[in-house]
């Protein structure tokens, strides 16, 4: 393989590293959202539409880290 070759692989992979990321955040928000309905059940409709809305911007996260690697991956140099 050529040298830039391998140079867009690793850094299309790292570029997704932060996808983990967005994982664990998801999970903790949706976590979190359920525990708060479980304890506080007429606070549902407030705590879904922030819930929501976090969702949109840690989700937006892993958006940007796909284009980033897509665009490493696929630019052609040279």
């Amino acid at each position: 393989m050529d040298n830039i070759v391998v140079a867009q692989l690793l850094g299309a992979g790292l570029a997704c590293i932060g996808l983990g990321g967005v994982g664990a955040g998801l999970g903790t928000l949706f976590g979190s959202i359920i525990s708060a309905i479980g304890r506080n059940p007429s606070a549902a409709d407030t705590v879904k539409g922030t819930g929501l809305l976090y969702f949109a911007l840690i989700e937006a996260v892993a958006l940007y880290a796909l284009a980033i690697a897509f665009l490493i991956l696929f630019k052609h140099w040279g």
